[in-house]
């Protein structure tokens, strides 16, 4: 058979103090009789000194006391007391037992007993629970009790069923009371998630970041690195017109040599050649080094080919034209000798790039002057044959030749025709000088006619004088012209010669490859704090996306 538990119930009635209502009412008068016989005159209790003077001065004495209690009731009111503090301290004057005019008067007269309304241990003992009550009236009907201690709040019985009181409490201690429960569950929430948020960070950050600490500072193996930068120069840029030539002479006339070279040292061709002349896999796949570093075996190309690019390091700086190398290895001496195998890579890549072009320009030249001095032998043969067939060295002499025979032939027959005339002149001539000199004249003119006929008729023995001249002044000029042809062909081949050591790049060291004596890495303190940035990122970014996700879902 279960038992109801007995429920304490508390009721606050307002403007009139609570007291304990007893199970059976005869009982309850009587107590309340008695505690009317014991309680002492409200005048005892309030009485001053002044009253105890002679009776005719009891009117004045009246007064005083009167004023001096109006003077002290309007320093209470000048305190700026509550309200609650004025319900509380009339609650604890019905208490003791005292008649009050008002609140103020309550604090007053509470402050002369010497009893302090406000304080904790006085508004505690207005609630008594009702197992208390039950003592304190079994225990009046033995012995007398003086007053009755008035409880708030108190249980009100009512027959055999415990019910709530139907009276509402203070609505101001009820919202307080709802208030620091709602702190309190507030605080508690807080905590837990402080906890779990302290447990997620050491989980996703701080054991992360011890992990890796230890391995910066006692697993990873010591790497060397050798630094070097190096230029590439022109050898004689040549000057160019309009806006090209405002670049001759910059960083930004060899800045796609510069890149070319960058992606060779950093590309697949210059690890396997490093490998095979300086054997790069079987350095970093010593026991020796940490699991993290080594190249397990067998390597393949694409494995050491990571490894490379995170050891071998290119930068290129576009604002002064240095390419700067950076090669770790696990001894110095290593780092330097692969250091200046890739410097041996890059000047010979450097040469590479302008070789075919220099090439190109040399055999165009070369071939043109060829073929010019091929056509010059080739018209000088022709001419020679040409004068081979005629007989004849210089046309021009030759015409000359003749021309001057003709013009002396004329000659001599004017002078032949002017003497005729002066035979003919005298009386009676002489025949045979006259017959003389006309056969003269005759055959200078048939002289002069058959010099004319073979200077320009063919004769049956071949062409005629003009016909060769015009041959032989043809193969001179072809001979001529291919000389001229042979000529320009040299001064090209020799402009190409300059264009193409002009072409010529040069890799320049700045800064030459030196073996470091002290391990450059791995820098423990600074990978530590990265790694510590890098898991509070990850964390703060998965925390970010989880609130988001979660809040899309709810919504």
């Amino acid at each position: 058979m279960t038992t109801t538990p007995k429920v304490t119930r508390y009721r606050l009635r307002a403007g009139a103090p609570l007291a304990p209502r007893p199970a059976d009412p005869e009982a309850a008068r009587a107590a309340a009789a008695a505690a009317m016989e014991a309680r002492p005159a409200p005048a005892a209790v309030t009485m001053h000194p002044l009253q105890q003077r002679l009776p005719q001065q009891e009117a004045s004495v009246e007064e005083a006391v009167a004023t001096e209690a109006e003077h002290d009731i309007d320093k209470i009111r000048r305190e700026g007391l509550t309200g609650r503090q004025l319900r509380m301290a009339r609650r604890v004057a019905q208490k003791q037992g005292l008649e009050v005019a008002s609140d103020f008067d309550a604090v007053r007269q509470l402050r002369a007993l010497g009893v302090d309304p406000f304080q904790r241990s006085n508004i505690i003992e207005l609630v008594v629970p009702e197992q208390e009550q039950d003592k304190t009236a079994s225990a009046s009907a033995s012995a007398p009790v003086p007053a009755p201690r008035v409880q708030l709040p108190s249980t009100v019985p009512e027959g055999d069923r415990q019910l709530p009181s139907t009276e509402r409490a203070d609505p101001a201690e009820q919202r307080a009371s709802e208030i620091r429960g709602i702190q309190r569950d507030l605080a508690r929430r807080r905590r837990r998630r402080m906890a779990l948020l302290g447990l997620r960070l050491m989980l996703f950050v701080l054991l992360p970041t011890v992990l890796a600490g230890y391995y910066f500072f006692a697993v990873a193996t010591p790497m060397f690195a050798t630094r070097s930068e190096f230029v590439i120069q022109q050898a004689e840029p040549q000057s160019g017109a309009g806006l090209g030539g405002l670049f001759q002479g910059t960083s930004m006339a060899t800045q796609q040599d510069s890149i070319t070279v960058q992606s060779y040292l950093t590309s697949r061709a210059a690890m396997v050649r490093l490998d095979e002349e300086e054997g790069f896999k079987q350095v970093f796949s010593d026991p020796a080094i940490d699991p993290l570093q080594r190249l397990h075996q067998p390597a393949t190309n694409e494995a050491a080919y990571d490894l490379y690019q995170d050891h071998v390091k290119i930068s290129y700086d576009p604002t002064e034209g240095i390419v700067k190398m950076e090669v770790i290895a696990p001894d110095p001496e290593t780092s330097q000798r692969f250091s200046e195998a890739l410097l041996g890579y890059a000047e010979e890549q450097v040469d590479q790039l302008t070789a075919r072009l220099r090439n190109d320009q040399m055999q165009g030249a070369r071939d043109s002057y060829e073929a010019a001095e091929a056509r010059r032998a080739e018209a000088l043969a022709n001419w020679l044959r040409i004068q081979e067939e005629v007989q004849q060295i210089d046309p021009v002499g030759e015409t000359a030749a003749r021309t001057q025979q003709i013009s002396a032939l004329e000659t001599q027959r004017q002078q032949l025709q002017l003497e005729l005339q002066t035979r003919l002149a005298v009386r009676r001539p002489n025949e045979a000088q006259v017959n003389s000199i006309k056969s003269q004249i005759a055959g200078i003119e048939e002289l002069i006619t058959d010099l004319r006929r073979e200077m320009t008729e063919a004769s049956e023995a071949g062409s005629s004088l003009a016909a060769r001249n015009t041959e032989l002044r043809l193969a001179e000029e072809d001979y001529g012209f291919q000389t001229l042809l042979v000529q320009q062909a040299l001064q090209q081949m020799e402009a190409a010669q300059i264009e193409a050591n002009r072409q010529v790049r040069y890799l320049s060291l700045g800064v030459e490859p030196v073996a470091p004596d002290e391990a450059t890495y791995p820098k423990a303190l600074e990978n530590t704090a990265l790694a510590l940035l890098i898991f509070s990122g990850i964390y703060l970014m998965l925390s970010l996306t989880v609130s988001i996700l979660r809040e899309q879902v709810s919504s």
